[in-house]
């Protein structure tokens, strides 16, 4: 997949015929897989490259008061792209989503871009929405004189899947929903850095991670994870919020890897949320923290079901 960040339609210098895929993708869930498996057919069909035109930050900067979680993602920029890759896709345009982009009427956004990306056929989903004029994706056809294909809700537990259910769910706690309603599991890179050391005193060193990438962390408590770590993977538990025992007042983000004993300061993991094993509580002493930390790693070394989703 070629990756081509532009600033406008001038930019684009597009030589094989597209199907263009519309939306913005934050986290690539399974409705928006839909879109791509449409895509996918397509270009195999007539012989189409697939491209997508979208934005790395969300459209809603440009629009609302501004909110620290508008900067946070499903996927940090590579994680995107890779799952782009994997969709079949074979030009990513990236293009900033400013005040001066969105003034582009429906009509101009397809006379500058989608006429620039060559185009044959668009992908959209049934919720997608263009141009300064507020057009709606049963509207695409009208300025657009190839072949438009729609894509309908893609339900679970009768309600649609979408990037905002996902958010929620993951800023719940609720990792192994976001897991179903994605179809892959969530994941947060981390730097491992210093921290107070303490979990050595207890027979529980962890792995302090200051977070890489502007994503979304799941609910302050404990969770069962899979850490991968110079291309292997190691169960562990993972525990973010204020370690309340030892009266801490600062975020923490941490993780215990079982099996797992070399100092690695410095390096990048990645953090594989499988499921949530209880809320931070603070106990009234050391050996009942202890105790509940050995009940947690039963529970997480014994955890199967991720394997077979």
């Amino acid at each position: 997949m070629k990756t081509i960040k532009i600033k406008n339609e001038k930019d684009i210098i597009q030589k094989e015929d597209t199907v263009l895929v519309l939306g913005y993708f934050d986290g690539l869930h399974k409705g928006h897989q839909t879109l791509f498996k449409q895509a996918q057919r397509i270009a195999a069909e007539q012989g189409l490259k697939i491209a997508v035109l979208t934005f790395p930050e969300s459209p809603k900067l440009a629009f609302v008061r501004y909110q620290p979680e508008l900067m946070l993602h499903l996927n940090h920029p590579e994680e995107r792209a890779a799952h782009l890759e994997n969709l079949g896709v074979d030009y990513l345009y990236l293009i900033d989503f400013t005040s001066h982009f969105s003034k582009n009427t429906a009509q101009e956004f397809f006379d500058k871009y989608v006429s620039a990306l060559k185009a044959k056929a668009v992908v959209a989903g049934f919720d997608y929405h263009f141009g300064s004029d507020k057009r709606k994706a049963d509207e695409l056809a009208d300025y657009f004189d190839g072949q438009v294909f729609i894509i309908s809700s893609v339900n679970q537990e009768n309600e649609k899947i979408s990037s905002t259910r996902i958010r929620q769910a993951v800023q719940s706690g609720d990792v192994s929903k976001a897991h179903q309603l994605l179809g892959y599991p969530l994941s947060t890179r981390g730097i491992v850095v210093h921290g107070n050391a303490r979990g050595r005193t207890i027979g529980y060193p962890t792995a302090n991670l200051a977070p890489l990438d502007r994503v979304i962390l799941p609910a302050d408590g404990v969770y069962i994870v899979e850490v991968e770590h110079n291309g292997k993977l190691y169960r562990g538990m993972a525990s973010v919020g204020k370690n309340v025992t030892f009266e801490g007042d600062e975020l923490r983000f941490e993780v215990n890897i079982f099996g797992f004993s070399e100092e690695i300061y410095g390096d990048t993991i990645r953090i594989i949320w499988l499921d949530k094993i209880r809320e931070m509580v603070k106990f009234d002493s050391i050996e009942t923290l202890v105790a509940q930390l050995q009940s947690d790693e039963q529970v997480a070394k014994s955890w199967t079901a991720y394997r077979n989703s």
